[in-house]
């Protein structure tokens, strides 16, 4: 076996503080294992789009203690290092995936005996509230335990700064330098004087701010039904749905109590084919017209709405449409600022332009789009992967925020005899059909990630001439930055005024995407359903040429 492999093996079971990890690396050491222990040594994990993610498993590839506690003592030496002072605090957060509570513990245990005060979540809750106490507390930082949307057998690590919004470059490499030096910490416990219960108060001021922002005069007796993913949004959700006047909901029990496992689901996401399958099948019995779908974090939305002709899931694009109309009417002052990234419809845009609000193109990542604003206000925000800012009092995504605020929309039009699609028709007839979708291709291992950067390369040294037979107008290498944006690993293809298709490498799963939007302007003399045909059309000829173009 390769002796500088063996080396570092073995200095990782030196420090693991974890019995049955250490364990496991000696049993495969002892075999000789080594392509096992490749997989798990080969590379480590980094703060990708959402911070650390990855499978649980023992190893500097995997989240597990040891990758929890060097993680840890990374944020004290950066906090030291941008001059944040250990009074100030960390709040701490987790969700209920397996693992979240014993790496929660790890991040408390450093965190106070390296004497910073800690402000812990007195129960798995979703991320949102972590990003909305860093702000209401003034703290240093946020540490949320969560893998969001991702497979049952991954956790991660999500890292908010002193302005509650995730971190980003060059915040992430700081830490990741001293995370990668570190040695074994001091250890502190609960019974510390620097160790607080975040307060019901303070969770209560949330509830408070988005029932009231959301409510509805009088009451609403639109039916929705709900789902919280086997997540940690069902009690929150259900508090804010009757605070905001939202009295008739239906639960989609199998999948209401916290559940690591997600018995009822291969993926916990909204996004994926057949999430909200139970959910609508619910809604049928329930005589419901609308779904609500967190993911189990809480942090994202999904929502399907029944149509004419049965149930239709909304795409992450569609929701954000549905969500600007409602919100740009309000937006008054030049302060005012509406983002959305360059892998998200380009319609966000046009709306904001024809409202006269000012509009920011960002990074993909919430970590992007909560800074957008600069020295304005952030006042919505979205990614089309169903991530949701709607109110700047919490700067990342919130699926529970925006939940209220597409139920809300979705009364107000019940009250004129309109339905959400009726909305999306009015923004497509006036701003023009605005095809979308994405493909995905799932790649496991250190093989298939070098498979991703080869096919990313591929299409930047050799891009298409033509996608669904429209011309590609040109190839925007993103890697050397685009229209001010810093530099990332992608390939932007432009179709002209026809539309765009983004590839890049996921920043939270081993995965390659694809990223197309089709335009067609409006009118032209055919009906909007002729046109979103032609639209669909196109869009389906493009995603065959990506599937050959981008084929491992």
């Amino acid at each position: 076996m390769n002796g500088e492999l063996i080396d570092r093996v073995e200095a990782w079971i030196a420090g693991d503080p974890d019995d049955e990890d250490r364990a496991m690396l000696q049993h495969l050491l002892d075999r000789g294992d080594e392509e096992e222990l490749n997989r798990r040594f080969e590379s480590r994990l980094n703060f990708g789009t959402a911070g650390l993610r990855g499978p649980m498993m023992a190893g500097p590839a995997g989240m597990n203690r040891y990758t929890v506690r060097r993680a840890t003592q990374g944020v004290v030496a950066w906090l030291d290092e941008i001059g944040v002072e250990p009074s100030r605090g960390v709040v701490v957060g987790r969700d209920a995936r397996r693992g979240s509570e014993k790496f929660n513990d790890e991040v408390v245990a450093v965190l106070l005996g390296a004497g910073v005060t800690v402000y812990e979540m007195p129960r798995p809750l979703p991320t949102p509230f972590v990003a909305y106490a860093v702000k209401a507390l003034h703290a240093g930082a946020g540490i949320m335990i969560t893998a969001s949307h991702n497979p049952p057998k991954d956790n991660g690590y999500k890292l908010y700064g002193p302005d509650g919004s995730q971190i980003i470059p060059p915040s992430d490499e700081i830490v990741e330098r001293y995370a990668n030096a570190s040695t074994t910490p001091a250890l502190g416990d609960r019974s510390s004087d620097r160790h607080h219960a975040v307060s019901d108060q303070v969770l209560a001021s949330y509830h408070e701010h988005f029932a009231r922002r959301f409510a509805v005069a009088g009451g609403s007796d639109l039916k929705i039904t709900y789902t919280p993913l086997h997540g940690v949004g069902g009690e929150p959700m259900m508090s804010l749905f009757g605070e905001a006047g939202f009295r008739s909901i239906a639960v989609v029990e199998q999948q209401f109590a916290p559940d690591g496992r997600f018995p009822t689901l291969p993926f916990p996401n909204p996004e994926e084919p057949g999430a909200l399958d139970l959910a609508m099948a619910k809604a049928e019995e329930a005589l419901s017209t609308l779904v609500i779908a967190n993911d189990p974090d809480a942090d994202r939305l999904g929502v399907a709405a029944k149509a004419s002709t049965g149930w239709r899931t909304l795409r992450g694009d569609e929701i954000g449409w549905l969500l600007a109309s409602a919100l740009l009417d309000e937006m008054t002052s030049p302060d005012d600022v509406v983002a959305t990234t360059i892998v998200s419809s380009t319609m966000l845009e046009e709306m904001a332009r024809d409202a006269g609000v000012h509009f920011e193109a960002t990074l993909t990542g919430f970590k992007w789009i909560s800074r957008a604003a600069s020295d304005g206000v952030l006042r919505f925000g979205y990614e089309e992967a169903l991530g949701y800012a709607v109110d700047p009092l919490v700067a990342d995504k919130d699926g529970m925020s925006a939940a209220l605020a597409v139920c809300r929309l979705a009364h107000e039009l019940a009250e004129e005899g309109k339905s959400l699609f009726d909305r999306l028709d009015e923004l497509e007839s006036r701003f023009g059909v605005h095809a979308g979708a994405q493909l995905s291709l799932r790649a496991e291992g250190p093989s298939g990630l070098k498979a991703i950067r080869d096919t990313v390369n591929k299409v930047r040294e050799a891009p298409p001439s033509t996608l669904g037979a429209i011309a590609v107008t040109e190839a925007i290498d993103l890697a050397k930055g685009w229209n001010g944006l810093l530099p990332t690993d992608g390939v932007l293809l432009q179709l002209g005024e026809s539309g765009r298709v983004v590839i890049r490498p996921s920043g939270t799963e081993p995965k390659l995407k694809a990223y197309m939007e089709v335009k067609l302007a409006p009118g032209q003399g055919h009906s909007l359903s002729a046109q979103r045909t032609v639209g669909a059309e196109q869009l389906a000829a493009v995603r065959r040429d990506l599937q050959i173009l981008l084929k491992f």
